[in-house]
Order: C-alpha cells, then sequence, then structure tokens
C-alpha cells in the first residue's frame, strides 16, 4: 500500500476536495473537443495549461488565443507553460517565454515545467518565480517538479507537482512528510496509463497522499514516444461525476 499520511489542515482523508489540473491538451485544431469540454461549467477545474510549441511559440498563434480567451471568460485559470528543463535554460529565456505568453494570450500564470528538485536550485528558481510574479497581478505560479523537491520549495510557489507519471508507479508511491506541513491546495499528482478500473483507489491515494489538483488518464506515454496529456482519458465523464461540479478557484 501506498504511504499514508494526514493533512495538516485537520481534515479526514474523504475531506480533500480534489480538482482539475490539466497539463496541456494538443493544439486546439487537433484536439478540439478536449478545449471545448473544457469550457463546460460542470468541470472543478483548478487551471489549464497552454502549451502552444513547447513553450509560446515564435509568433501568436489565433487558434491559441481563442481557446485560452473562452477559457478565462468561463472563469478557468489560464498558465503558460515554460520549461525550466531541470536548470538548464537561462533566467533570460524563461522570462522572454513569459513576456510572450503574457503580451499573446493574457495568462493568468505560469506553469514551469520540468522544475528542479535540489536545494542548491532553490535560489534561481526563486528568482525566476518572483520576477513571474511581477509580469501579472495575482499571477498564479505551479512547479513542475514531476517528484518531492526539498522542502523549501513549497513556500516559493502557489502549488507543487509532487507526482507525475506512471500508474504502475502511483499506486506504490510515498508522499514526503514534509507534505503534512501543507494543505492539500499545495500539491498536485498527475498519473497516465491509469485503467478505469482503478479510478476508486487512484482518488484514495490522492486524497490521503493530501494532493488537491489531480489528473488521471489512460493514455500512456509509450515509452517517452508519446505526451499521454494532450487528450482527454476515456472516462473524463465519470471522474468528473466523482469529484463533483465547480470552477475555478
Amino acid at each position: 500500500m501506498p504511504y499514508l499520511t494526514p493533512t495538516a489542515t485537520g481534515l479526514s482523508s474523504t475531506d480533500v476536495r480534489l480538482g482539475f489540473g490539466i497539463p496541456g491538451f494538443a493544439h486546439p485544431l487537433v484536439a478540439p473537443a478536449e478545449w471545448a469540454e473544457l469550457t463546460r461549467p460542470q468541470a472543478p477545474l483548478h487551471w489549464v495549461v497552454l502549451n502552444v510549441a513547447d513553450g509560446p511559440g515564435a509568433r501568436p498563434d489565433p487558434h491559441c488565443l481563442e481557446a485560452a480567451g473562452r477559457l478565462r471568460n468561463a472563469g478557468v485559470r489560464v498558465l503558460g507553460h515554460v520549461d525550466m528543463t531541470y536548470g538548464a535554460r537561462s533566467f533570460g529565456e524563461l522570462v522572454s517565454d513569459a513576456h510572450r505568453f503574457l503580451d499573446w494570450y493574457q495568462v493568468d500564470g505560469f506553469s514551469l515545467d520540468r522544475c528542479p528538485t535540489e536545494r542548491a536550485a532553490l535560489p534561481e528558481v526563486r528568482r525566476t518565480v518572483m520576477t513571474l510574479r511581477a509580469l501579472i497581478d495575482d499571477a498564479y505560479i505551479v512547479l513542475g517538479h514531476g517528484t518531492h523537491p526539498y522542502p523549501g520549495f513549497a513556500e516559493t510557489a502557489d502549488q507543487l507537482v509532487t507526482f507525475s507519471g506512471p500508474w504502475s508507479d502511483y499506486r506504490w508511491s510515498q508522499v514526503a512528510e514534509w507534505t503534512a506541513d501543507y494543505p492539500p491546495e499545495r500539491f498536485c499528482h498527475f498519473v497516465h496509463g491509469m485503467p478505469r478500473g482503478h479510478l476508486d483507489e487512484a482518488l484514495r491515494i490522492a486524497r490521503w497522499q493530501g494532493a488537491g489538483t489531480i489528473y488521471f488518464t489512460d493514455h500512456t506515454d509509450r515509452d517517452g514516444a508519446t505526451d499521454p496529456w494532450e487528450s482527454m482519458p476515456g472516462y473524463w465523464d465519470e471522474i468528473v461525476s466523482r469529484i463533483g461540479p465547480g470552477v475555478s478557484e
């Protein structure tokens, strides 16, 4: 069984209210049904990542602008995808991506994908986040570590992605003990290759491990050759009904 821990809020595991974070669908021309589904009011969406071309792209894309506008008009928070490549990209490159997302798509914040996890990287990540927050009033920042980082990162962003991977790993995953010092709203879990028959089990794991934002899909990465997040899971309607209606917070 996964390592289970109570949350710092004093709530029982079943009291954790879950919502969706969408890691980033394919281009609206490729996945029009997915983008249209996100504007329906019944899905409890916390935010949606806009990833035009591994970032904002080289020029404004009218289709992405329209999709982002529809989401924002529906009250859904839109985040620009900024790839940190585990600290390999320069500060200037990251800020340039953020500026283009803001200028072209009026995003509400940023998802910093492939964020470093080690303590030594914390000052530079903090510098980047502080700069991005200065670009937008109430900018929402998600750090996409994909695993548990050094605890100091929890004080840097609004949310951390502390799991991103296959169901085969998630069902036996362990949560870092320091996460119990924070409420579920601070943590996200993204799981691919998750069969419909294990939906209840996956939701229990997310609640017990103190994650408030989730995304589960039955699609797989096919040994890293495909992006499992590009399309909606086959059980989307079912998981929406399990979590309940809601809107972006």
